[in-house]
């Protein structure tokens, strides 16, 4: 007898290293139990049924487990990693944002199936609001952040959480494919300007330098500055006769006032020297040439007078 099945134990040992199966998906925040699970929605990590990790062990597919989630109904996918298999058959939970990128609502099914990824070297991510930028260190706190994701996806708009926030950022770019795995690896991160960002506007100054206007000497403050012996004194005696302060008048020529520069322009400082002469410095050459050593006078004590 002729069989026709001849070729179908190829066909099953090309397909025996691919797991693929379909769930009902919820957000975590439906995971039964009393323990906070809220630490799923800050990764990219789902969480399966038990049977799925029974699959798996049984098949031999390479680690780190990689995922490809597909929403028929949409034509949505992206990629994961897997956290725990700790979900009621038939269901697995994803996280809010996730669900989001598929367009899948709480008892949508999605399409699950394993898949082999190139290790990032390179990803580009845009902000989704101008907030992004109050971060000091960006980089480091995205790197903190993808600590808990296994792929990344380009399209996908993932969520991350700082200081009580959550950030939204789009992958705009992977390399060296649009589907990559991030666990160990060593992968350049740039950011493109937030989703909303305006340059500031800078104001250019005005070519023309203004004109100053001629102002009045009469109109300047006089500085009277410290005067001696203005004030009053008081008598021992009490009276008042003779103490009231009598100030010498101001002599205009002793009022000082400052010389406007006439070419002070905006910016620039200018640095005005002494216009004080410096004192004269005695020349040590013409000291030598002018001093002649024992040529001054000699003065007696005693008188000189004719002698008797």
């Amino acid at each position: 007898m002729f069989s026709f099945n001849m070729f179908e134990p190829h066909l099953g040992r090309g397909f025996q290293n691919r797991f693929s199966a379909q769930y009902r998906c919820y957000s975590v925040s439906m995971l039964p139990g009393p323990n906070d699970r809220s630490d799923v929605d800050k990764g990219g990590k789902i969480i399966m049924p038990p049977s799925a990790l029974d699959q798996l062990s049984r098949l031999n597919i390479t680690y780190p487990m990689l995922f490809k989630l597909t929403n028929k109904n949409s034509d949505r996918m992206t990629h994961c990693g897997v956290l725990e298999f700790v979900a009621d058959e038939g269901i697995c939970y994803l996280p809010h944002w996730m669900m989001q990128n598929l367009l899948l609502e709480e008892g949508g099914l999605v399409q699950v199936e394993s898949v082999n990824l190139m290790v990032a070297t390179y990803s580009k991510f845009q902000p989704q609001s101008p907030d992004f930028l109050d971060i000091t260190n960006p980089k480091a706190v995205l790197e903190n952040a993808l600590r808990n994701f296994a792929c990344l996806t380009t399209g996908d708009v993932i969520a991350i959480s700082y200081n009580e926030k959550v950030y939204e950022l789009r992958v705009m770019e992977t390399k060296p494919d649009k589907a990559v795995s991030i666990i160990e690896c060593d992968m350049n991160v740039d950011f493109d300007a937030p989703l909303g960002y305006k340059e500031p506007e800078r104001h250019m100054p005005h070519p023309e330098e203004p004109t100053e206007e001629e102002t009045d000497p009469s109109n300047y403050d006089v500085d009277l500055g410290f005067r001696a012996f203005t004030g009053s004194g008081n008598r021992l005696d009490g009276k008042k006769k003779g103490i009231e302060p009598s100030p010498a008048p101001l002599d205009p020529s002793d009022i000082k006032r400052g010389i406007p520069n006439y070419e002070f322009k905006v910016g620039k400082i200018t640095f005005i020297r002494n216009s004080r002469q410096q004192p004269r410095k005695f020349d040590m050459d013409d000291m030598a040439t002018n001093f002649i050593a024992f040529s001054g006078e000699g003065q007696s004590l005693r008188k000189k007078g004719r002698k008797p």
